[in-house]
């Protein structure tokens, strides 16, 4: 499974990506609208330090719009990947686009039918919000698992990107349906890391080596 960081901050990209376990980068206007200098160099940064897909999110609405935008993206770097909202618009969009082989994310998917048409149209990702629908007291994994079992009945090549990531539950979880990529906050991934019982027997482990040490002495 892939892990891909949901941020547009240069900074938390450079923390992480030393460490070897990730993948790609997500954002979105409300992202890169938090960041200082002009979002075009700002993504061009992010291409060049993670060296791996990064969803770059239009701002239209109207399909040709969108079109134009997504293709002017692209051109930011070859690491690009135009991210359009899943209406009928931004499924009209994707079909173009992705025809052009431009890679294409449909964000904004809350319903498994919704996947399902951004797979015919040769999407290369599919983003379903799980945590936003967690929030509506609906099972957001549900829906990762309703979307698997569509996508693999017909061998889309479409890859399940899990997006609204808000704890290392799902991405557990994501990860146990057989979800591609699961797409996380940095703060989410520094969870990831962390286990009570790992820093107890860290801190065990250094204290009985001191104390053999101080015997040897």
């Amino acid at each position: 499974m892939k892990i891909f960081i949901d941020t547009g901050n240069l900074k938390e990209i450079e923390k992480l990506v030393p460490l070897g376990i990730i993948d790609g980068i997500t954002t979105n206007p409300s992202l890169l609208a938090k960041e200082p200098g002009d979002y075009k160099d700002n993504l061009k940064k992010i291409c060049q330090i993670v060296k791996g897909p990064t969803s770059a999110e239009v701002v239209e609405l109207e399909a040709d719009a969108m079109i134009r935008q997504g293709r002017d993206l692209a051109k930011i770097d070859p690491w690009i990947v135009v991210k359009v909202p899943l209406t009928r618009d931004g499924i009209k969009a994707c079909k173009a686009l992705s025809s052009e082989g431009i890679k294409v994310n449909v964000t904004l998917c809350f319903s498994p039918s919704q996947a399902l048409l951004a797979a015919k149209v040769g999407a290369t990702y599919i983003s379903p919000f799980v945590g936003r629908l967690d929030d509506i007291a609906t099972n957001g994994m549900e829906l990762i698992r309703e979307i698997v079992a569509i996508y693999d009945n017909y061998e889309f090549t479409t890859e399940i990107l899990v997006a609204s990531c808000r704890h290392p539950i799902h991405v557990v979880e994501a990860a146990k349906m057989g979800a591609d990529i699961a797409t996380c906050p940095p703060a989410v991934i520094e969870q990831m890391f962390n286990h009570p019982l790992t820093n107890i027997g860290l801190e065990k482990f250094l204290k009985d080596w001191e104390k053999a040490q101080a015997v040897k002495a």
